[in-house]
């Protein structure tokens, strides 16, 4: 246990992608740090684990993908070492086609400079019987999954191991501010990060950023028949687990803001994954989260306007698995080294809102 008189580093508010991200950057520099993580917030968890770098409905490239690309790959290979546990798997992402019409986008995408190391410009054939492709596959290059449950729940092992993880909620009329520091449970930090997802709403020091969040669900099935290898991205995305189990998804809720799952949400799966299996499945799972989503689309990175030592991690969207390491590296990086932040991120663009 930590000692009341004892200056810790940082003070992070929430496990979830943002806050391992953060918590990450923290530890490759030798920082100390106690992390609160109340499991309120679950999107991180509940999600796909895909990594692709391109949006697959309108075949284009996913802002900054490229860069974002290297260097999550980079840290998680890192963390997987760290954890001393296999997270990564490459994973080809097939792109249902709807039409001729589809196809010949798709190939005009492939020309582009931007996109054409991330699509095979080959269509590719449908041999498997439990799938009805009446047209043929696009396929994506530099794609796989993360095993996102296991990487958290296996961090917070060794947060634990580490005795710098508090599973409780954070009080925020309890946090004390002094001008170059903070005082929370009678503990001196230096530095708070909060990175809780949707659970900002309830912080009185961000929540008038404009975090919109939509829920999202996912069904878990099982079929022998189906016997898939690869991702299938058509109105919804089928990704195997392994062990003839597959994570079918997701839904887009923007007004259905609570943390249970919905029939509505496993009726509006099913039939659009009815659409094109041919083969007998059955539902074992459902599970939902609200992802912590921007209208603008862009994260949430950046300090207080009026206190220097409290700062924000948030706004990962659905693309957090490629964005989070890349921004928590930009906020350490301001934090520390006094290096500007990109506006596009920075919470500086919401000022009139906070």
């Amino acid at each position: 246990m930590l000692e009341v008189d004892i200056m810790v580093d940082y003070l992070v508010v929430g496990l979830g992608l943002s806050g391992l991200s953060y918590i990450e950057q923290l530890e490759t520099h030798n920082k100390s740090y106690v992390v609160f993580e109340n499991a309120t917030q679950k999107s991180s968890r509940v999600a796909g684990g895909l990594y692709n770098p391109v949006i697959l409905k309108r075949f284009t490239m996913a802002w900054d993908a490229p860069q974002q690309l290297r260097t999550a790959i980079s840290f998680y290979k890192n963390v997987e070492k760290r954890l001393g546990r296999k997270l990564i798997t490459e994973l080809p992402v097939l792109r249902r086609f709807n039409s001729v019409e589809e196809q010949n986008t798709w190939f005009e995408a492939c020309d582009r400079p931007k996109l054409c190391d991330f699509l095979y410009s080959e269509l590719i054939q449908n041999t498997n019987q439990g799938l009805d492709i009446p047209y043929h596959y696009g396929k994506v290059r530099h794609t796989g999954r993360i095993d996102l449950p296991l990487l958290l729940s296996a961090y917070e092992d060794y947060l634990v191991d580490k005795g710098v993880l508090r599973k409780e909620s954070f009080k925020y009329d309890e946090l004390i501010i002094k001008k170059d520091y903070v005082v929370y449970n009678d503990v001196t930090y230096k530095k708070v990060v909060f990175a809780e997802g949707y659970g900002i709403k309830k912080n009185p020091f961000f929540n008038g950023l404009p975090l919109v969040g939509n829920k999202g669900e996912y069904i878990i099935i099982k079929s022998k028949e189906l016997q898939l290898k690869e991702v299938i991205k058509s109105s919804i995305f089928i990704i195997p687990l392994g062990e003839n189990t597959y994570k079918v998804g997701a839904t887009y809720n923007h007004e259905d803001k609570s943390s249970e799952i919905t029939d509505k949400a496993k009726e509006e799966l099913q039939k659009k994954l009815d659409q094109f299996i041919k083969v007998p499945y059955q539902i074992v799972g459902q599970v939902t989260g609200i992802r912590p989503t921007v209208r603008d689309r862009k994260p949430l990175v950046g300090t207080h306007h009026a206190y220097n030592q409290i700062h924000v991690l948030n706004g990962l969207g659905t693309r957090g698995i490629l964005i989070g390491p890349t921004v928590a590296k930009k906020l350490y990086d301001h934090i520390e080294n006094h290096i500007p932040l990109d506006e596009e991120i920075n919470i500086d663009r919401f000022k009139n809102l906070l």
